[in-house]
């Protein structure tokens, strides 16, 4: 008897949720539990019916692919599918099985499949060692930043951030009349923020430039910024740096 495997569609074109369908018409061993037009639809079903795997579009309104697999609980297998070829090495950054290119042929979509049921049918050690690869990072930044608290989700524009605290191993993200904790390092909003508006003035804090009303000496060869909203932050020696860097250029 053949392994089973369960699956979901996230696809806002409803065209290409049916030609999905089509292509899976003779695969007996795959079960469609769901189909879903955007991405809120998608967490909520992934998160409730725990799939082996996921057919996702990248470009959909309101939520985007890559948006959407932050917000689940557990990500299972990635196969996407999009119009856009842009996107493929942020795909495989998120260990993605496979990345179809719309319009994409059925031999194409069967080599994906093939794939796909290899790599489920390596044992936990082994499907680790298939996902580690590497691939370089993009060099596109944040524009905005998905939150999922309990059953809400908030989207929130990279430009309404004024600062982000370190919370252990998650990240309070404050902005002018509000606060969203998130499961992120401080170094991955480092990396993903752009360098021209935010500057990191401490371990445990970055900053949105534009927001800082002030540096001041705080105690002997000790600073710390004043925010437009009086709130003060500690600045260390390479935060110094930084923004003596930021406010020279």
């Amino acid at each position: 008897m053949n392994k089973k495997y369960t699956a979901i569609i996230v696809d806002d074109e409803n065209l290409a949720r049916e030609i999905i369908k089509k292509y899976l018409e003779k695969y007996h061993e795959i079960e469609l539990l769901a189909e879903c037009s955007n991405g809120f639809e998608g967490v909520k079903q992934i998160n409730e019916l725990k799939p082996d795997f996921v057919f996702l579009d990248v470009q959909m309104p309101k939520l985007t692919g890559f948006e959407m697999l932050e917000l689940l609980d557990n990500i299972p297998s990635v196969i996407f599918t999009t119009a856009y070829d842009q996107y493929a090495i942020k795909a495989f950054e998120v260990n993605a099985v496979d990345y179809l290119l719309k319009p994409y042929s059925e031999d194409r979509f069967n080599e994906a499949l093939s794939k796909l049921i290899n790599r489920l049918n390596l044992d936990p050690e082994k499907k680790n060692q298939a996902l580690s690869i590497e691939i370089p990072a993009l060099p596109d930044f944040l524009e905005r930043i998905v939150i999922k608290d309990a059953q809400k989700i908030y989207i929130v524009p990279a430009e309404d951030v004024i600062y982000i605290e370190a919370q252990d191993d998650y990240v309070m993200i404050f902005t002018v009349d509000n606060k969203f904790l998130k499961q992120k390092t401080m170094k991955y909003f480092e990396d993903k923020l752009n360098p021209g508006t935010f500057v990191r003035i401490h371990r445990s804090y970055i900053v949105r430039i534009d927001y800082i009303k002030r540096l001041e000496l705080f105690e002997k060869e000790s600073y710390r910024v004043i925010l437009k909203n009086e709130k003060n932050l500690p600045v260390s020696k390479p935060g110094y740096s930084r923004l003596k860097e930021v406010f020279e250029n």
